[in-house]
């Protein structure tokens, strides 16, 4: 018996130190917005500063490599999925999906600022960047001149078949004339290189709209916005563009007289665009247990999420969290003004 406590015990041990190919969506953190703003000198120029007791909170999801063991945990815990390799990053690396995360991330704090500001009336604008790509779409066999072989995540596509390409807006138009099968010319400035090359590419329907051509990539949100002050907002190490509606509704409740949220515990989750649509993010179900451990009474989640991930998010959330979506801006302050929250007019500053 003393031998198989110590087997037991060595194994333990050993399996919680040998780290595996596999990774972890768990249950991450809900914390308030508002403790991590900063407004400096010129900022406060512009603007006052309302408190709030009962601040909008952000949701979090860990995504760490796993131990032996820790892999072994997680398969038995229904809150926590277990990844491989291929299925956390894709094509990309995970040193190339930490830096996207971080672009997004930035990005999202942004076009939260540039909604609300522009939402209050002030000069505001938002234009595209330069279109560089997050992601390659792989058919199951692509073909050799496929964008997944032909081109790297981190690439900025410079010109299409001979057109100019500064940004996504200028693609969009050039591409809908041609058709799934067809070779264009395009060229390139891969990553890290100052370097152009050019590169035969073969289009391909879009996996989910059959009459559409694309290319095969996914491109990074590279929107640069116009901004009469910046807002710090500080994140620490926490990527990817999912906190966008939250950042946004904590930053109107902090630049308007009035309890946004009418004192309820209230966390958010969702991408935000520049047309205030929330659009889908990963991981609900694990982020639906940090906010119920948060003691969160309503949760406010993208319509934009499958019928199937709304349906486990309330699952997860039992009778005390109630699981909202919104599927813009506009119905999320609805959804805050039903529970007892102040109204916020667009014309809420003067200028």
């Amino acid at each position: 018996m003393l031998t198989i406590v110590w087997l037991v015990t060595l194994a333990m041990i050993i399996s919680s130190s040998v780290k595996v190919d596999y990774w972890e969506v768990a249950p991450g953190t809900a914390e308030d917005v508002a403790s991590r703003f900063s407004f400096d000198k010129e900022a406060l120029k512009e603007v006052k500063r309302y408190e709030t007791s009962s601040p909008i909170l952000f949701v979090t999801a860990y995504g760490s490599k796993l131990t032996a063991l820790d892999a072994l945990v997680g398969v038995l815990d229904p809150d926590v999925d277990v990844l491989t390799r291929e299925e956390k990053f894709g094509d990309t690396t995970p040193s190339e999906q930490r830096r996207l995360g971080f672009q997004a991330m930035a990005t999202a704090k942004q076009i939260a600022e540039y909604v609300v500001l522009n939402r209050l009336g002030y000069d505001v604008s938002i234009a595209y960047g330069e279109l560089i790509v997050e992601r390659l779409v792989c058919e199951d066999n692509p073909r050799p001149l496929s964008a997944c072989l032909q081109i790297d995540p981190g690439d900025t596509i410079i010109a299409f078949d001979g057109v100019k390409i500064e940004s996504l807006s200028d693609l969009m138009p050039v591409i809908a004339d041609y058709s799934p099968g067809d070779v264009v010319e395009i060229t390139i400035k891969p990553h890290k290189k100052e370097t152009t090359v050019k590169r035969r590419v073969e289009l391909i329907a879009s996996p989910d709209d059959a009459d559409r051509t694309i290319i095969g990539v996914w491109p990074a949100d590279t929107r640069k916005v116009d901004l009469p002050f910046e807002v710090g907002i500080d994140t620490d190490a926490i990527g990817g563009p999912s906190a966008g509606l939250p950042f946004a509704l904590a930053l109107l409740d902090e630049l308007t007289a009035g309890e946004l949220t009418g004192g309820v515990k209230v966390a958010a989750t969702g991408t935000i665009d520049g047309d205030e649509s929330v659009g889908a993010v990963g991981a609900l179900r694990q982020k639906t247990v940090a906010v119920k451990a948060s003691g969160a009474k309503i949760f406010l989640v993208p319509s934009a999420q499958t019928a199937s991930e709304i349906s486990e998010a309330r699952k997860v959330a039992g009778s005390k969290l109630r699981i909202v979506p919104v599927a813009n801006l506009t119905e999320a302050l609805k959804v805050l003004e039903e529970s007892g929250g102040t109204v916020i007019e667009n014309d809420a500053i003067e200028l």
